[in-house]
């Protein structure tokens, strides 16, 4: 009895071992399952907008292509396609890009709903604000570069195309030209969320931004030299907002944070 009473007690630590390693396997495959789950959400929510808005394709290019078709119309000139599936395969991209466009707020919710369960209380207060803000700045970009930097930058190109030179745009390049002209402004929006978590995270404070402003609009400028085409116009209209955002998200962390919190 004595020498079972001994092998009882030795096997029960690693009982218990082996339990806490079934639990965390368990934990870690039922994560797992989580994550696949929200992907796969996440991916039929764009599908489902896909297949909405593929019978409409060619209007939504027709769409984006307008602020240049405004232009090329006052010379006659024409959009061309210079492959054989460029008609199919641009209309269709278009349509691709807009329903992830249009499906960003759920796919956000989905990675939201993933990762704040692992998130202090404080964390999940600054994290669901910066994702709704920079989820809205990102639209704000792309609103901005439609309908105010496309009419003016198309309108100086046609303007200063020499004499007797026919503009015909290849329906594919265009296509590309104006989706990183999207993602760039999209980007540039998000400087308000950068500043803002930069000074709340303590890499550096607020009043060290102010004083290196000067260093921010240069760099602003040489941004916008580097995104976007090799015109002033759209160079200008890009450097300015991330000035002026810049600036926005002095005030905000002016208002929202504390100078004790910041050191």
């Amino acid at each position: 009895m004595a020498e079972g009473d001994t092998v009882d007690h030795d096997e029960q630590p690693i009982a218990q071992h082996d339990d806490g390693l079934d639990r965390t396997e368990r934990t870690f495959v039922s994560h797992l399952r989580e994550l696949r789950s929200r992907i796969m959400a996440a991916l039929l929510s764009v599908l489902v907008v896909l297949l909405v808005l593929v019978p409409f394709a060619n209007d939504l290019y027709l769409w984006l292509a307008d602020p240049l078709l405004r232009h090329m119309s006052d010379t006659g000139a024409t959009m061309i396609a210079t492959e054989v599936a460029s008609p199919f395969l641009a209309p269709f991209k278009l349509a691709l890009f807009v329903a992830v466009f249009i499906s960003a707020p759920y796919i956000f919710y989905q990675v939201w709903a993933f990762v704040a369960p692992g998130l202090y209380r404080n964390e999940q207060q600054l994290a669901l604000p910066v994702l709704v803000s920079s989820t809205a700045l990102f639209y704000f970009g792309i609103a901005f570069a439609y309908y105010i930097v496309f009419p003016l930058m198309f309108g100086f190109f046609s303007a200063t195309a020499p004499s007797g030179v026919a503009v015909m745009t290849d329906i594919s390049k265009y296509l590309d030209f104006v989706l990183k002209l999207f993602f760039a402004f999209g980007v540039a929006f998000e400087v308000p969320v950068a500043t803002y978590l930069a000074v709340r995270t303590g890499m550096t404070t607020r009043k060290t931004l102010v004083a290196k402003r000067p260093y921010v609009i240069v760099a602003a400028f040489v941004v916008g030299m580097l995104l976007t085409p090799p015109d002033i116009i759209s160079q200008i209209l890009l450097a300015v907002p991330v000035w002026l955002l810049f600036e926005l998200g002095l005030i905000l962390c002016g208002l929202y944070i504390q100078d004790s919190e910041e050191s």
